[in-house]
């Protein structure tokens, strides 16, 4: 097949592209990216296409293929891994959030019912709201890991009845 005959077969297949690239994204911005990035991968890769094979399935898996490559590359970026030992892994999403004149109140509100905890679930409460880790709270409070989790499960589990009731 001659680059011409390529390119035309190519531009042939640009509707059937975009719709396949709008049903995995659900986006149009996004589709249209896909797309794009669909087209730049063929043009580069159109040596290892084999002429008497079927040049739409091997565009449509470009396409999809790109599209699984970019949707692992972005869970990748938001996910940090602590490597403590107790190697558990936090997402983050890159999105700041903004805090409301409502979120202070809810926070304030909450605040104070944490603070009417007992001392034994209310201190490793705040300690873990604080981001300490489950074995620095145990030694700061010489107990064990164990209690503390169960410490802070047991508080998490009054607040939220109380809040519930609120």
């Amino acid at each position: 097949m001659t680059a011409s005959e390529f390119n035309y077969h190519l531009v042939s297949l640009e509707k059937g592209l975009k719709s396949y690239a709008y049903k995995l994204t659900s986006n149009p911005n996004d589709a249209s990216d896909l797309t794009q990035e669909t087209y730049l991968r063929a043009l580069i890769y159109k040596d290892q296409f084999e002429s008497n094979t079927n040049l739409k399935s091997w565009i449509f898996t470009i396409m999809k293929n790109t599209f699984i490559n970019n949707y692992r590359r972005s869970l990748r970026e938001n996910t940090a891994f602590d490597n403590t030992k107790d190697l558990y892994y936090l997402n983050h999403s890159k999105v700041s959030v903004v805090a409301t004149p409502d979120s202070y109140v809810s926070e304030s509100e909450i605040m104070k019912h944490i603070d009417h905890l007992e001392d034994d679930l209310r201190i490793p409460f705040k300690m873990h709201l604080e981001g300490y880790k489950y074995q620095e709270i145990a030694d700061q409070m010489d107990i064990n890991i164990g209690t503390v989790k169960s410490r802070i499960f047991t508080g998490r589990q009054l607040l939220m009845k109380v809040l519930s009731r609120s």
